[in-house]
């Protein structure tokens, strides 16, 4: 079985999200993607809504989908959210599957950055999403698979809702709706 992981803050998650996981499964043949929400990310500032509320949208989001799943291993374990650490854990779980980490080649053109980068390349194969605002800088060890460019992002949705505009055809309606009626992001 291979299994893809996609992390981020998905905060809130919108059509982008899905639409980039939903072209990598296919395109790279996976059996399934897993949506990992970070805790806390290392490189990005963190938002009031709490890790439940954005896994509850996920889930909300995916419904029954069996291409797609959610993992909380990282809302679950605290504190920073380190790629690594996902991935040493996953692999526990998983130990008899191929694990792919999906990154945007926005993430990618910086993955030398990344705490552990050359563990994390050992660990796992990697999948970059390639959009076409982000060239793909020359990374040996990628696999690039071009993506739909969806311009919306989750900073942008939470601005819309701060000024009280409209966020659908953004979000999956279940996710607008759970905003809606847990009056996140205001």
């Amino acid at each position: 079985m291979k299994i893809g992981i996609l992390g981020g803050t998905f905060n809130p998650p919108h059509l982008g999200h899905f639409i980039l996981a939903q072209e990598i499964q296919r395109k790279a043949r996976l059996d399934r993607v897993l949506f990992v929400p970070t805790n806390i990310p290392p490189h990005k500032e963190s938002h009031n809504v709490s890790g439940g509320h954005r896994i509850k949208m996920l889930k909300l989001a995916i419904g029954g989908d069996r291409r797609f799943g959610v993992s909380g291993a990282e809302i679950k374990r605290g504190g920073i959210s380190y790629t690594v650490d996902t991935i040493r854990y996953l692999k526990s779980l998983y130990p008899r599957q191929t694990l792919y980490l999906i990154i945007g080649s926005d993430l990618a053109n910086n993955f030398e950055a990344w705490k552990y980068h050359d563990e994390i390349k050992k660990e796992v194969k990697i999948i970059v999403g390639r959009r076409s605002r982000h060239p793909l800088k020359k990374v040996s060890g990628f696999r690039g698979v071009n993506i739909t460019h969806i311009g919306v992002s989750s900073s942008q949705i939470r601005v819309l809702i701060k000024k009280g505009f409209s966020i659908k055809y953004l979000v999956p309606e279940e996710v607008r709706e759970y905003i809606e009626k847990n009056k996140l992001y205001k």
